[in-house]
């Protein structure tokens, strides 16, 4: 039941991710690179300060794990920008789409046994994202930020698959943001002093970075061990279908027959894949 609790407070961290980062992004009160600068230290200085204070003094310097650090700076930097041009739906179907592809290869390759019923789970929660997250009408797809909406995808899953093996899950995760830092500062650069940044729109990234991203991460790293790669993986389905939910009762969206028949297809296929062998 603890894992369960924990589990559903991370999904719901990601999902708000998601509504802080398009708010910021189609509200215009904040550009991509800034949004993903900004966040970045945000996690950094909050997850940093953490550490410090469990340590009661300034935190041992921890070595780098390259591997998670690039990752993150992919995700992070390639998620911002392709929302800048990409259809919010859209995207959203190619983000979970491809970090589940990804998460189950890990799994694979890592010889996690996948039963029948964990397949067939994805299968189903896949059909029902995609008939959550299409756009109707003719939509334009840009070709860039499909590349970079699939670049995060792929850095995100390899994150979550490198947090498997994470002994301290805060401190690895404050250390991530710290060495992610510079990189996202250089990518972001050339393109931060032609941005304009407004209040709401900082205040939208700092409590992106510090909370639903920062602690969030630090939460996913601490309950993905316990779920390992292709459960990890198909949870995550369900930060669409919850955000949505946010959106009719936060932001006064209406709820179609066509959502409801999704999000019962996303988490019946959830459930489906996390049911017991007996």
């Amino acid at each position: 039941m603890r894992l369960l609790a924990l589990t559903t407070l991370t999904m719901v961290a990601f999902a708000a991710n998601s509504l802080l980062n398009r708010a910021g992004l189609a509200g215009e009160h904040i550009g991509p690179a800034s949004f993903a600068l900004v966040r970045v230290i945000a996690g950094a200085l909050v997850l940093w300060v953490l550490i410090a204070v469990n340590a009661k003094g300034l935190p041992q310097r921890r070595k780098v794990d390259w591997t998670a650090v690039l990752s993150l700076v992919v995700y992070l930097v390639g998620f911002s920008f392709a929302y800048l041009a990409l259809d919010a739906g859209l995207g959203a179907l190619i983000l979970f789409a491809v970090v589940q592809v990804t998460m189950f290869a890990g799994a694979v390759l890592a010889q996690e046994v996948l039963p029948t019923r964990r397949w067939t789970g994805m299968a189903v929660s896949l059909v029902g994202l995609t008939i959550l997250v299409w756009p109707s009408g003719g939509t334009r797809m840009d070709p860039t930020a499909i590349v970079l909406m699939v670049l995060a995808a792929v850095g995100w899953g390899v994150y979550s698959l490198v947090g498997r093996r994470a002994a301290a899950p805060l401190t690895a995760t404050a250390w991530n943001f710290v060495y992610a830092a510079p990189f996202v500062l250089v990518a972001s650069l050339p393109f931060v002093a032609a941005e304009n940044a407004s209040a709401i729109g900082v205040v939208l990234a700092v409590t992106s970075g510090a909370l639903t991203s920062g602690l969030g991460y630090a939460l996913w790293y601490r309950v993905l061990p316990q779920l390992g790669a292709s459960t990890g993986a198909l949870v995550q389905l369900s930060v669409p279908v919850i955000a949505m939910l946010a959106g009719v009762l936060l932001l006064g969206e209406v709820l179609s027959l066509r959502a409801l028949l999704a999000s019962a297809l996303v988490l019946g296929g959830i459930a489906i894949g996390l049911l017991p062998r007996r």
